[in-house]
């Protein structure tokens, strides 16, 4: 194998791996977020949850567990559904 080819194999593989696995991972992110939030709003009974749910949902995502359930408790959420919330966010 040439090494021209061989070099484009390489960088090729490099850019779907570095860049193709980022937009795969994106919506499994997402989703997670989701399910978060929608274990809040299942306690606010159909209610849509406010920004500060979202984000502290964002922050279990990153995985600072006791920053999301501390974030989600001040926004009056019950500390069972806080856990339970933040415990699915980085799955």
């Amino acid at each position: 194998m040439r090494t021209s080819t061989r070099i484009a194999g390489v960088l090729t593989g490099l850019t779907l791996a570095l860049g193709g696995g980022t937009a795969l991972m994106a919506p499994s992110a997402q989703a997670d977020v989701a399910q978060c939030i929608n274990q809040v709003e299942r306690e606010l009974q159909g209610g849509e949850a406010p920004d500060s749910v979202r984000m502290s949902c964002y922050v279990g995502l990153t995985g600072d567990h006791a920053k999301c359930v501390s974030g989600l408790t001040e926004t009056q959420v019950s500390a069972a559904t806080a856990e339970s919330a933040c415990r699915v966010a980085p799955e």
